[in-house]
């Protein structure tokens, strides 16, 4: 059927199975790490939070924070390298509030335009980065932003574009009068900004440091000198007493340079496969336990079909012998580590380049390593196996080899491990600056395969709702809602999607639009719907100006939306949902007349409806909010309105018989 038109997995409930046959139920543990299960809009704040706080103020900023104080809208221009996005960022990490989130701006996948007014919510931070656009995309985002504008003052919210580095048209003047020029902050600021933040002591002495003159010698971009500054931390968590400051600059400047012929002369004058295995997987699982290191180099070798050692166990070399031969060692508390920084970076960079037909037995091997029980191998240690194998395909522009590889490490059987692996696997692809889009697209592909795998789907489900949602939680829902039609026996689909509406009305409103501005014949849009259409949620005001049934064009999708259901699904399967809404009618004043009114509009003069309403009421009564009298009195209002929309003159209100009495 074809359609028309650092994560962690913490949900402990298990799917629903409601059919026949096996259910694959892998419940995997946590993927990424940081996350505690928290809330797709409060990790979006945390990465704000991180860079607002290692960032420093170029020239220009005070310009565009007064512009977007002052127009809700302001267009960042600059250099590369100048920090034009974390500018933005950060513009709108400082307007954080109670109400709204935070999201970036991409192109929808199913014809919508870039600039969807759906895509503005109240008070909502939105970033434009357009630092890539070719022109003409450019040219699109040029002849819809004015009304787009509008949409963003309309809701309150701030708007940040992030201009194109090469464009031709000159601004429009309505427009040029938000644009700011920003400038490179001093490097040395932004390094010393870096190593305070993350607590490095005699941070002030870099200025004096050769290493670090020679390394802002020549004008960096800022994730270079962010880079830098990490290097120099790491260096001084794995230097000796006797180093000094200047040491861990230098370690940090040498891991900069080039190791390649370095590692390439090291690997020539190895004698034999074992020991270029154990340098290959020290740098897999760098810092891993010298126990990990060696049972996964066994691993590697069986995998590429290595003959194995016929000597008696007693005349091999040990390990801390054959680690000494690849230059590294072990650590007080056994784990191993290369003696030089970042040598097992430029390992792993040695091997993938020069070693083509090792790439595939490097993907089975790495499916096999995160399979070691442990304490052999800690939850940490297979994360960052996948990520290093990850690294290394999106490095080299081998999107399409990744996806193909966590999507066989899901076929089955498989296990939780794998599962886990996969999820972490596309997280990385997803997070990648230059791949994440491919990413995007791929996850969106899968959703809509009418046959994929349950397990994959488990992870699809997953990394949609704690990675996607992250920075864009409008194509989260939209994947998120293709896998829910597909969903066969589960419902783990549908709960992130519920969990993804409640945490910001602007995606439940979009729901709406999605169900009912092309109905589809799909059974689980009208579940859907009937899930999306909480009364409890779309009277809720929640520190907005008004609730979404507010908004008339909200109240024009639930008609619409239930005029679908009372006419495609009996009394037995709306009913409930019927008494939910008469429920809350019944108990919030202010949207009582609303409520009702959606109701008898989708009803479209259908008498049958209308009777089917009226009975629902009346049945309803007894576990009214108030008591009967409240819920008596709500379904004579019900019964006018529905007289009114039949053109009947309206009968008095009943009376019950405690009211008769006294």
């Amino acid at each position: 059927m074809s359609d028309s038109s650092e994560s962690r997995i913490h949900d402990p409930r298990g799917p629903v199975h409601s059919g026949l046959g096996d259910q694959i139920n892998l419940i995997f543990e946590e993927f990424t790490k940081g996350r505690q299960g928290r809330s797709p809009r409060l990790l979006a704040e945390d990465q704000l939070l991180w860079v607002w706080q290692r960032f420093v103020h170029p020239s220009g900023f005070g310009k565009a924070r007064r512009t977007l104080a002052e127009t809700s809208t302001v267009l960042l221009d600059g250099a590369p390298g100048s920090g034009r996005t974390s500018a933005a960022s950060v513009l709108l990490h400082e307007l954080r509030r109670d109400v709204g989130s935070f999201h970036k701006l991409l192109p929808d996948e199913e014809g919508e335009s870039l600039l969807d007014p759906y895509l503005v919510g109240d008070e909502d931070r939105i970033l434009l980065d357009l630092a890539s656009a070719d022109e003409p995309r450019w040219t699109e985002v040029l002849e819809e932003l004015p009304s787009f504008r509008k949409t963003v003052l309309d809701h309150r919210a701030h708007l940040v574009v992030v201009l194109p580095l090469r464009r031709t048209d000159r601004l429009p003047v309505e427009l040029d009068r938000h644009r700011v020029e920003i400038f490179r902050p001093r490097g040395m600021e932004v390094l010393l900004r870096h190593l305070r933040q993350d607590g490095l002591p005699q941070a002030d002495r870099v200025r004096s440091v050769p290493a670090v003159s020679d390394f802002l010698d020549t004008p960096r971009p800022m994730r270079e000198i962010a880079e830098f500054a990490s290097l120099i931390v790491r260096a001084q968590a794995a230097a000796r007493a006797e180093d000094s400051f200047i040491d861990w600059c230098q370690s940090a400047r040498a891991a900069m340079a080039d190791r390649g012929p370095q590692v390439a002369k090291h690997v020539a004058a190895m004698t034999g496969g074992p020991q270029r295995a154990l340098l290959l997987t020290t740098a897999m699982l760098h810092g891993a336990h010298a126990d990990a290191v060696h049972s996964a180099t066994t691993l590697l070798l069986r995998a590429v079909d290595h003959p194995k050692d016929d000597r008696p166990l007693l005349e091999h070399a040990d390990l801390a012998m054959r680690l000494e031969e690849v230059s590294a060692g072990l650590t007080q508390h056994g784990a191993v580590r290369f003696k030089e920084l970042e040598y097992d970076a430029a390992v792993r960079t040695h091997f993938w380049d020069h070693r083509p037909d090792l790439r595939e037995h490097l993907g089975t091997w790495v499916g096999r390593a995160v399979e070691l029980t442990g304490p052999v191998l800690s939850p940490d240690d297979r994360c960052h196996v996948v990520q290093r194998l990850s690294d290394q395909y999106l490095r080299t522009g081998q999107c399409e080899e990744l996806a193909s590889l966590a999507e066989q490490w899901t076929a089955v059987p498989t296990t939780a491990r794998r599962l886990r692996a996969a999820a972490q696997a596309l997280e990385r692809g997803l997070l990648d600056e230059r791949h994440g889009r491919s990413f995007r697209d791929k996850v969106y592909d899968w959703s809509r395969n009418d046959r994929l795998g349950e397990p994959l789907a488990q992870v699809l489900v997953e990394v949609c709702a704690e990675v996607i949602a992250v920075q864009h939680p409008d194509q989260a829902l939209v994947r998120l809602h293709h896998l829910t039609r597909r969903e066969r026996r589960i419902t783990r689909a549908r709960d992130a999607l519920g969990r993804l509406m409640q945490e910001d009305h602007r995606l439940r409103r979009r729901m709406l639009h999605r169900l009912v501005s092309r109905p589809t014949s799909w059974p689980a849009d009208i579940d859907l719907f009937l899930e999306t259409s909480d009364p409890a949620a779309l009277t809720d005001v929640g520190g907005r100006a008004r609730s979404l049934l507010d908004e008339t064009v909200v109240r024009d999708q639930l008609i619409a939306g239930w005029g679908m259901v009372f006419g495609r699904l009996p009394l037995s399967a709306w009913d409930k949902h019927v008494r939910n809404w008469l429920h809350t009618a019944c108990s919030d004043e202010h949207h009582t007349d609303p409520l009702l009114d959606v109701l008898v509009s989708g009803a479209a003069g259908r008498g049958e409806v209308f009777g089917a309403l009226y009975a629902t009421a009346r049945r309803a009564e007894p576990t009214a909010p108030g008591g009967r009298k409240h819920g008596s009195a709500l379904t004579d209002l019900l019964l006018r309105k529905i007289s009114t929309a039949q053109g009947i003159r309206q009968p008095p209100p009943r009376h019950t018989s405690e009211e008769t009495t006294s």
